[in-house]
């Protein structure tokens, strides 16, 4: 079960104070070889700076295998989970997409990333419908530059 679900909702009003303000920063979410390898059995991409740590080493400036890019956005969402509130009422919420997503810098296999949340928009479309926008870092532990920057769109339907 996500941890989402486990924390008391908020109300809408409450939802909608939160603009402007970070929500919060998810734990920390290890990015080994092995996460590394099944993500590209998932997707079909073995590219060897992802799979093969030797000719990695060997080949590139990146002195290791590093995730695939998707494969830092993908986590967004149990790091969503783990920091953004229900809203009182939710019955589904769904991914919009992204109006801006950069892979800023390479994850390297061994790596723990988390995700740093901003709620920067939450606007009524309908009565039941709420679209919100979350500006969202992913930062990598002991690095200074990000993994990745995004503004990330989601639905939120009510009953």
């Amino acid at each position: 079960m996500n941890e989402v679900w486990k924390k008391p909702p908020v109300t809408l009003e409450a939802y909608q104070a939160m603009v402007g303000k970070e929500v919060g920063v998810s734990s920390w979410h290890l990015i080994d070889q092995g996460r590394i390898n099944a993500f590209a059995d998932v997707i079909e991409d073995h590219q060897f700076i992802h799979v093969d740590p030797e000719r990695a080493k060997k080949e590139t400036t990146f002195g290791n295998t590093v995730a695939h890019g998707f494969l830092t956005m993908s986590l967004l969402s149990i790091m969503s989970y783990e920091v953004m509130p229900v809203i009182q009422g939710t019955t589904m919420g769904v991914n919009y997409g992204f109006d801006r997503l950069r892979f800023l810098s390479p994850v390297r296999a061994g790596s723990r990333v988390r995700g740093r949340f901003v709620l920067t928009e939450a606007k009524l479309r309908k009565p039941t419908e709420l679209q919100s926008r979350t500006s969202v870092t992913v930062e990598i532990e002991g690095e200074e530059k990000p993994a990745l920057a995004a503004d990330w769109l989601g639905l939120i339907y009510f009953a």
